[in-house]
């Protein structure tokens, strides 16, 4: 149910920014490129340091632009800033599942480590490990005890 509305909150994001929600499969990072734009610029200076996983590279004479990547700082998509207002980025970010700290001090929360990622880049790593405790207690659940 979670991810069917992740999955509809994408479509009308794509819609609403120009998103290609099917290149942004393994979204994990982020940087602002930017020139500029007085909103970015604010955006930039006040909101940058909020936000996990978001970091700004200046690149003198380039239009500002979302760059999206995944675990590995591979390129997925890039979205044009100049047009839109600090709201409206702030608002892309949080629609596209980056965290925001309310101080640029506080720490990140686990359960949102690798946001905007919707999990750990080493997921087949964790996959060879043994069983954990929670797989071993619904076993235990389902075993009937005869010696009892």
């Amino acid at each position: 149910m979670t991810w069917l509305l992740v999955l509809a909150t994408l479509l009308q994001l794509s819609s609403a920014h120009g998103v290609d929600v099917k290149k942004l499969d393994g979204l994990a990072k982020a940087r602002v490129e930017l020139n500029r734009l007085r909103e970015v610029k604010a955006f930039v200076n006040q909101d940058i340091p909020l936000y996990h996983n978001l970091v700004m590279k200046h690149i003198p004479g380039a239009d500002p632009e979302l760059v999206l990547l995944n675990h590995y700082f591979e390129e997925l998509d890039r979205i044009a800033l100049s047009d839109m207002t600090r709201s409206e980025i702030n608002e892309l970010l949080v629609e596209l599942g980056f965290y925001k700290k309310a101080q640029p001090e506080d720490e990140v929360p686990e359960e949102f480590r690798f946001s905007p990622a919707k999990d750990s880049p080493f997921k087949e790593e964790q996959a060879d490990k043994p069983a954990t405790e929670n797989a071993s207690s619904e076993s235990n659940t389902k075993v009937e005890h005869t010696d009892l």
